[in-house]
């Protein structure tokens, strides 16, 4: 079986990791643990205003960011899974709804796995959902990890 981990860094990326990990898989399995960083345009006329060396530097931070994400996440899952899966990461360049459709389709994954932040159909319209969009484009299938909140989280939210 061919798992399609897609981590974000966050509690709820942590919890998909968790799952992973808890869950008894077929021998032989492979999980594939990815996440997807985008660099920001810069939203000014004035190109001349930044220095050459700032988009570069931007985006070094960004993949050495993600870079770090998916190392815990195969630590984590190479110490708590059997043996006899294989474990790797990659980071991938773009929005992350479609990074990972499009990584999940080139990989060929039978199922993806990722965490939810929960948002209301509101704050998702809003703020976009990485999960939703995965769930409703997906060509395998797909299981979103939601982690329950403490009460001051949910406060916050």
């Amino acid at each position: 079986m061919r798992i399609l981990l897609a981590v974000d860094g966050s509690s709820f990326g942590d919890a998909a990791v968790s799952e992973v990990v808890s869950r008894p898989w077929p021998a032989a399995s492979e999980v594939k643990v990815v996440t997807a960083f985008q660099v920001p345009l810069i939203p000014t006329p004035e190109v001349w205003a930044i220095s050459d060396e700032y988009l570069p530097e931007l985006e070094r931070i960004a993949r050495e960011q993600a870079q770090s994400i998916v190392d815990a996440a195969v630590g984590a899952l190479a110490s708590g899974l059997d043996d006899s899966m294989t474990v790797s990461g990659e980071v991938l360049v773009g929005p992350p709804r479609e990074a990972i459709l499009e990584e999940a389709e080139r990989w060929v994954a039978d199922l993806i796995v990722m965490g939810s932040h929960g948002y209301g159909a509101w704050r998702g319209f809003l703020l976009g959902s990485v999960s939703r969009a995965v769930v409703t484009q997906a060509k395998c299938s797909v299981e979103v990890v939601h982690r329950r909140q403490g009460k001051d989280e949910a406060k916050a939210a």
